[in-house]
């Protein structure tokens, strides 16, 4: 699920070590409890924005089901006191009872939802304009310009931007910007894989209809209206954003192993793109040493989970309120 391409690049080579020192026991609980903490609080700020902007994406709220394939995964759910038998989760989700690999339990947390973060946001935006949001599309961000302790303004494509506040929120890109102003943050891009497989009628009888997490292989599934989409796999490989159809194309196995029914499909489309990571995994959300100038960044592989707490979060510290969630904000 991991690929580390070594590159000559500091900033790899320094987010690695940062990477396995988190991996000790102890911090990765405290920052586990850190993840879960955000979360929670953002699957309720999700569910108040959606019911009060009316926005639908796909959404699926059947819960999501961990399932495992090899006995080690099993062990290391059942270590947790939270894991079921092959029987329950084949209860949950009968498509898997036609799997060629065998399913020896996992874990269920029936208050988990997905949906569409590209549908999510396209309705965002129309509905943030029609409030007076403008949108700066094709542009570029050039550079920020600082004067007395302050970011005067942005650079954006040749335009000079003036504002109160600023927020950097530029994924992976957030160093690059925030370098030449001597701020550092953590964060470096994690190229990921995603598979989108259209559904005929009878590959859908036996598509899942629960939302799936593969833990042998970290592999997440959905079913986005009439497709389905399953992403996983993490490539250190600095910001090349090509797809590796190698990479792509061990999903699409994975998938037709566990869903025989979808072996065959046609127009099956592969993507990549950078997710921007933490060390551990934990985002970077708040104040910097500029009084208007804001971080929110470095989601990594949570960025679709955490993105409406963070934003609610943020609003609130930038409003010179404290955030209802208990979260270590900078």
């Amino acid at each position: 699920p991991l690929l580390f391409r070594p590159r000559a690049d500091a900033a790899q080579w320094l987010w690695a070590l940062r990477f396995a020192f988190e991996c000790l026991p102890g911090r990765f609980e405290r920052n586990r409890r850190q993840l879960a903490s955000l979360a929670a609080y953002s699957r309720e700020c999700l569910i108040a924005l959606r019911a009060e902007a009316g926005i639908q994406y796909h959404q699926l709220s059947k819960g999501i089901l961990r399932f495992c394939t090899e006995r080690a995964d099993f062990e290391a759910l059942a270590a947790q006191g939270e894991a079921l038998s092959a029987a329950q989760c084949l209860a949950i989700e009968p498509a898997l009872r036609d799997s060629t690999l065998p399913v020896l339990g996992g874990a269920y947390v029936p208050g988990d939802e997905s949906g569409d973060a590209h549908e999510f946001t396209r309705q965002l935006a129309q509905r943030a304009e029609a409030r007076g949001v403008r949108f700066l599309r094709q542009s570029s961000v050039e550079g920020l310009e600082i004067a007395g302790g302050r970011v005067a303004a942005a650079q954006v494509s040749g335009q000079r931007l003036e504002a109160d506040a600023f927020v950097v929120s530029l994924g992976s890109y957030s160093p690059l910007l925030l370098a030449p102003l001597g701020i550092s943050i953590p964060v470096y891009p994690l190229k990921g894989y995603s598979i989108t497989i259209p559904l005929s009628p009878r590959a859908a009888a036996g598509a899942p209809t629960v939302s799936l997490t593969d833990e042998s292989h970290k592999h997440v599934m959905s079913i986005f209206g009439e497709s389905l989409r399953c992403a996983g796999t993490a490539e250190l490989t600095g910001y090349d954003t090509s797809v590796n159809e190698v990479r792509c194309a061990a999903i699409l196995k994975r998938v037709e192993a566990l869903f025989p029914a979808l072996a065959g499909a046609r127009e099956v489309q592969p993507w990549a793109g950078l997710r921007p990571a933490t060390p551990n995994n934990v985002p970077v959300i708040g104040r910097t040493r500029f009084a208007n100038l804001y971080l929110n960044t470095g989601h990594g592989t949570l960025g679709w989970t955490l993105a409406a707490g963070s934003g609610r979060a943020l609003a609130d510290l930038l409003s010179g309120r404290r955030p209802e969630v208990d979260f270590r904000f900078r």
